[in-house]
């Protein structure tokens, strides 16, 4: 009679135990998830302010009004190259940014 008492007991405190947790993990999601939705501005901006290597090369060599040819003969690589670089399918090299 004691044993089944204790075991039942025991039973009960686990099942105590276990929706807690839950709980707990319930209230850790939906702070998570408001504080992700409370961020979408923030995420807009950092979108907006991170710009790719070769975005950043097309849109300063557009603004100088210069071509992809230009800017390839100047510092002695192929048109094909610096287009590649604009594109994001290759970088330039050290020595190639700073002849730009």
């Amino acid at each position: 009679m004691k044993i089944s008492a204790i075991t039942g007991t025991i039973a009960i405190f686990f099942t105590i135990i276990m929706l807690a947790v839950f709980v707990t993990l319930i209230i850790l999601i939906i702070r998570a998830l408001l504080k992700y939705l409370k961020s979408k501005e923030v995420r807009e901006e950092k979108k907006v302010i991170k710009r790719s290597l070769g975005e950043t090369l097309k849109s300063h060599r557009t603004r100088c009004k210069m071509t992809q040819e230009f800017v390839a003969e100047t510092i002695g690589v192929s048109r094909q190259a610096v287009s590649k670089w604009e594109k994001g399918y290759s970088d330039p090299s050290t020595s190639n940014l700073l002849r730009m």
